[in-house]
């Protein structure tokens, strides 16, 4: 993926009040460590998530994503696992706020997760806040960051980006 705030990849649909114990399980905090996180990632509301997704694939659900306890672990994984961005029509507080400051794009947009289905094709433009469904070739509409956030994304996550990351 050249440009961090172009992304473009496959849905993977789940509904509402995703938490944050489904997206890692507790059993799994014994460690920090991306690269073991995502193997567990979604794993007790998809089996086989892990198996199915592929870099740069978009997770896109209801509301309330993220739910849960406050543990970073969560967005940590899903990034880990090769996701590029969530796409939801609403985000729990401390999860939105823990996906930014690890530099994983988290949009809000109702009439897209309407429409979108598991399997589609994505490309989403983080500047411009446009998400395009190549497979139903539909255009939506989502916030842009402003730009302190996409700094941050650019920069993929608060402590990169206070290293000085690009």
């Amino acid at each position: 993926m050249e440009n961090k705030m172009k992304l473009k990849g496959y849905v993977h649909k789940y509904g509402a009040n995703v938490n944050t114990d489904e997206i890692i399980p507790a059993r799994y905090l014994n460690t920090i460590d991306p690269e073991v996180l995502a193997k567990y990632c979604m794993e007790d509301i998809d089996k086989d998530f892990v198996k199915k997704v592929k870099n740069g694939d978009i997770i896109v659900a209801d509301t309330n994503f993220g739910c849960g306890s406050s543990r970073e672990h969560a967005p940590i994984s899903i990034k880990a696992a090769g996701v590029s961005a969530i796409i939801a029509k609403s985000f729990a507080r401390i999860f939105f706020r823990n996906s930014i400051n690890i530099g994983l794009p988290i949009l809000e947009c109702p009439e897209a997760v309407d429409s979108i289905e598991s399997g589609d094709q994505l490309e989403i433009d983080l500047v411009k806040g446009e998400i395009k469904n190549i497979t139903k070739k539909q255009i939506y509409k989502a916030q842009p960051f402003p730009d302190f956030m996409q700094k941050l994304i650019k920069a993929g996550g608060l402590l990169s980006y206070i290293k000085g990351g690009k």
